[in-house]
């Protein structure tokens, strides 16, 4: 199982591999509103997510996933 800073820490490069510059990055702001992810960003996003966290993601948990923090306690319980 993985430590909670070393998720966040994944999390934060999954973004940045997404195209999220480091600044923008906050555990409030909203993929759609805030980052102004489109349906490439979303399917960047997912790829890398499932990539680095080795994991599948499931289309009912990407509709939960509306914030940063929401992704992060995600991560929380499927690492």
């Amino acid at each position: 199982m993985m430590e909670n800073k070393t998720i966040r820490r994944t999390l934060y490069r999954v973004l940045r591999k997404t195209g999220v510059p480091r600044r923008e990055i906050e555990l409030n702001a909203a993929f759609d509103e805030d980052l102004n992810f489109d349906h490439v960003d979303w399917a960047l996003f997912l790829f890398y997510l499932e990539e680095c966290f080795k994991i599948n993601v499931k289309d009912e948990e990407i509709s939960r996933m509306h914030q940063v923090k929401d992704t992060l306690t995600m991560m929380e319980m499927i690492a």
